[in-house]
C-alpha cells in the first residue's frame, strides 16, 4: 500500500467528519425553540417549580452554555471545545457534562447494538450464502422467505410482541430494564452482574436481529447467485477443487464484499435504529439519551452523539477500505 494513498484518506477521513459536524452543528439550531427556556418550562410541568425572576435566570444560562452570542461565534468556539475534547454541559442534567453522560451510556450501546449488529452480519451473511449454493439442503434455502417477512416489521413493534409473548405470558424473560433492580444497586463487574445483564439484554437483541438478518441474508443470496456465474468458480469446479475450498475462497469470498462495506455504514445507523428498541426496553444506551435530548432540544447532548456516530461510521469505512486487498487479492492500491 502506498503511503500517499493512506495520507489522501486520511485527509477525505478529516474533511468529511469536518463536514458531518458542521452540518449537525446548524441543523438543531435551525429550530426556533430556546432550550434553557424549555428546560425551565419542564420542570415547572413537573415539579410545579418556577423561578420568580425567569427572563434573568434564562439569560444567566443562555450565557453559560454560549447561546447568546452570533452562531458563528458558537461554532468557532464549539470547534476549539472539540479539539480540546471538551464536549461542554448538558442543558437537560445540569452541571453534568456531555462526556459523562456518553461514558454512562456508552457501555450499554457497544454490549448490546454492536454485538447485535456484528451477529446478525454474520449469521445473515451465512444463511445467504448457504441459500444461493446450488448443494444446500433445501431447508436452508426456504430460510430466507420467513426472514425477508420479519425484516418488514419494524424492531419495536417485534419487542411488543416479544414483551407480551414471551416475557408477559410465559414469564420467560424479563419485560425490560438493563439489570435487577432489586438484586443490584449499581453497576458492577461481577460474573452475577454480567449473567443479569446478557438474560435482559435477550428480548433487545432478539427484536434487533429478526428484524435486520433478513436483509443481510438477501443482500448475499442475490451476490451468492452473481458470483456463481462468474468464470473463476466455473474454472474451480471443473478442475476437481474440493467443494468446501471453492466455497469458501471462490464463492463467499467474492460475494462478501458488498455486504462488508454495507456492515461498515451499518454501525452509523446503530444508534437511530436503537432509540426505540432502548426506551422500550428502558436500556441505558445512547439511543434512550438521544432520544432525551431531541425531546429536550439539549444541542450539546445531540452533538456528542453525532459525533460518536460520525466517528464510527468514518473510521469503519476506511478500515473496511484498508482491508479490502485482504478480502480481495485483485484489489490493489497504487500510485495515482
Amino acid at each position: 500500500m502506498q503511503l500517499t494513498y493512506l495520507i489522501r484518506r486520511l485527509a477525505f477521513l478529516v474533511f468529511v467528519v469536518w463536514s458531518a459536524i458542521t452540518l449537525l452543528f446548524f441543523l438543531p439550531r435551525l429550530s426556533p425553540i430556546n432550550p434553557v427556556r424549555e428546560r425551565f418550562a419542564e420542570l415547572q410541568r413537573s415539579t410545579g417549580w418556577a423561578p420568580r425572576d425567569l427572563e434573568r435566570l434564562v439569560k444567566v444560562y443562555e450565557v453559560k452554555f454560549g447561546l447568546n452570542k452570533p452562531l458563528h461565534e458558537q461554532y468557532l468556539e464549539y470547534m476549539g471545545s472539540l479539539l480540546r475534547g471538551d464536549l461542554g454541559y448538558s442543558i437537560m442534567r445540569y452541571p453534568r457534562t456531555v462526556g459523562d453522560l456518553i461514558a454512562q451510556a456508552l457501555p450499554w450501546t457497544i454490549g448490546l447494538l454492536t454485538v447485535t449488529t456484528l451477529l446478525t452480519f454474520a449469521i445473515g451473511t451465512g444463511i445467504g450464502a448457504l441459500a444461493a449454493w446450488p448443494r444446500s439442503p433445501q431447508w436452508v434455502k426456504g430460510m430466507v422467505t420467513p426472514l425477508v417477512v420479519l425484516a418488514a416489521i419494524p424492531p419495536y413493534l417485534l419487542g411488543l410482541l416479544l414483551i407480551y409473548f414471551v416475557a408477559f405470558r410465559a414469564k420467560l424473560l424479563p419485560m425490560g430494564g438493563a439489570y435487577t433492580l432489586g438484586r443490584f444497586a449499581e453497576p458492577e463487574l461481577s460474573m452475577p452482574f454480567l449473567l443479569d445483564v446478557a438474560r435482559h439484554a435477550i428480548l433487545p437483541a432478539l427484536s434487533l436481529i429478526l428484524s435486520t438478518v433478513g436483509f443481510w441474508a438477501l443482500g448475499m443470496r442475490g451476490m451468492g447467485v452473481t458470483v456463481q456465474g462468474e468464470d473463476y468458480v466455473t474454472f474451480a469446479e471443473h478442475k476437481g477443487l474440493d467443494l468446501s475450498r471453492i466455497f469458501y475462497a471462490y464463492y463467499v469470498r467474492n460475494a462478501i464484499l458488498p455486504q462488508v462495506t454495507a456492515l461498515a455504514l451499518a454501525f452509523g445507523s446503530i444508534v437511530s435504529s436503537g432509540i426505540l428498541v432502548e426506551y422500550l426496553y428502558g436500556f441505558p444506551g445512547l439511543g434512550s439519551l438521544l432520544n432525551a435530548a431531541i425531546l429536550a432540544n439539549d444541542f450539546f447532548v445531540i452533538y456528542g452523539i453525532g459525533l460518536i456516530t460520525i466517528l464510527a461510521v468514518a473510521v469503519s469505512m476506511m478500515v473496511v477500505d484498508l482491508l479490502y486487498p485482504l478480502l480481495d487479492p485483485r484489489i490493489r492500491y497504487t500510485r495515482a
